[in-house]
């Protein structure tokens, strides 16, 4: 099988713990006003590569995961590719390597399923917490993001739950309050409040898109510190 692949990342630190290769692969089913890598959204427009050589280029950084590092699979939405996604974790697997799976959990299917049971981990990425706004935001359904975090609660697969951090949208403590409620489970590890940066406007550009988030200045660190200290008082 092959994989429609963005780009490769090797001695990553920011996306599961310790040191892991990032493997972006493309195609996503929403459009987040947010996006910094909205050249990841065609699956058509990746490279190619087979099952035998992602599986040789991962196996080659083994040695610098050691204790806790491995292999993130991010996006784009890495399980739009689920079918071909789950035979190399299969193989990864038998190497006793690290597995990480970074999503949106807007998509569904017995692959997916597969493939979330066979990671180690989930980085669980909630756009926002109200439906309406999540729909406006993105353009996906809420709905199907709580069926996957169901899921993930229910069968007690280890999660961090991730969520961008937009001035105007989702920097309320109202909201962090109710991102702690909807996630809350005793299998969920984290949550990461991330900062809205404008670093990826470029891409948009390059792309002849208009962002719509184009106005929106990036997110103050000091505002991030607040709600994360506001989130670990709840």
């Amino acid at each position: 099988m092959s994989l429609s692949v963005h780009s490769i990342e090797t001695l990553g630190a920011l996306d599961g713990p310790g040191i892991r290769t990032v493997v972006f692969l493309q195609g996503c089913p929403l459009r987040c006003g947010y996006c910094h890598n909205p050249d990841t959204w065609s699956y058509e427009a990746g490279k190619m590569m087979t099952e035998d050589e992602l599986f040789r280029r991962i196996l080659r950084m083994k040695p610098y995961f050691k204790d806790s590092g491995g292999v993130t699979f991010s996006g784009g939405e890495p399980l739009r590719q689920a079918t071909a996604l789950v035979s190399l974790m299969h193989r990864l697997k038998g190497e006793g390597i690290h597995m990480v799976i970074d999503t949106s959990g807007a998509v569904w299917s017995q692959a997916v399923d597969e493939a979330v049971h066979l990671a180690d981990l989930i980085l669980l990425d909630i756009k926002h917490t109200n439906a309406e706004a999540f729909y406006q935001l993105t353009g996906g359904q809420l709905e199907q993001v709580l069926a996957f975090l169901d899921v993930l609660k229910r069968d007690a697969i280890h999660y961090w739950i991730r969520q961008v951090i937009i001035p105007g949208i989702t920097d309320s403590k109202v909201q962090i309050e109710q991102l702690a409620k909807l996630t809350a489970s005793s299998s969920r590890e984290r949550i990461e409040l991330l900062p809205f940066h404008k670093m990826g406007m470029a891409k948009w550009e390059k792309l002849s898109m208009p962002c719509p988030l184009a106005d929106v200045a990036p997110m103050s660190a000091a505002v991030i510190e607040q709600l994360q200290t506001h989130l670990s008082s709840i």
